[in-house]
C-alpha cells in the first residue's frame, strides 16, 4: 500500500544505495582500472549477501516496519543492485520447488534483458545515424 512514509523511505534509502554504488565505482576504478566490470560485480554478489542475510535476520527476528523493509530492501538495496533482488525472486521459486518458473525466469530475465539491451541499442544507433 502506497504511504507517504512508505515513499520516503525508499527514496531516502535508495539515495543512500546510489552514492554507495558509486563509491564502489570510484574505488575500484581507482584500484583496478576500468578493463572488467568489477564494481558491477562487487555490487551484485555484496547486494545479494547483504539481502540474503536481512531475509534470514527477519525470518529469525521477526519482520521490521513496512517503512524499515522499503527502506532496506526496495530503496538502498535497489538503488546498489537490483540483482539482490534478481537473487530472492530465484530463491523462492527454488524453495517453493516452482523449477519450472524458476528456470524461465532465470534464463529469460538473463537472455530477454540483454536482448531488449541490444534492441534498444540497434533501434538508437539506426535511429540516429
Amino acid at each position: 500500500m502506497f504511504t507517504w512514509l512508505t515513499c520516503l523511505s525508499v527514496a531516502a534509502g535508495g539515495a543512500i544505495g546510489a552514492v554507495l554504488r558509486y563509491g564502489v565505482n570510484v574505488a575500484t576504478a581507482a584500484l583496478w582500472g576500468m578493463n572488467f566490470p568489477i564494481a558491477t560485480m562487487i555490487v551484485n554478489i555484496l547486494g545479494s549477501f547483504i539481502l540474503g542475510a536481512c531475509v534470514g535476520l527477519f525470518a529469525h527476528y521477526g519482520q521490521p516496519s513496512a517503512a524499515m523493509r522499503t527502506f532496506l530492501v526496495t530503496g538502498m538495496l535497489g538503488a546498489f543492485t537490483t540483482f539482490s533482488t534478481f537473487s530472492l525472486d530465484n530463491v523462492t521459486l527454488f524453495e517453493r520447488a516452482q523449477y519450472g518458473a524458476l528456470a524461465f525466469y532465470l534464463i529469460g530475465s538473463i537472455v530477454l534483458g540483454i536482448g531488449a539491451f541490444f534492441l534498444a541499442l540497434i533501434l538508437v544507433r539506426t535511429l540516429t545515424s
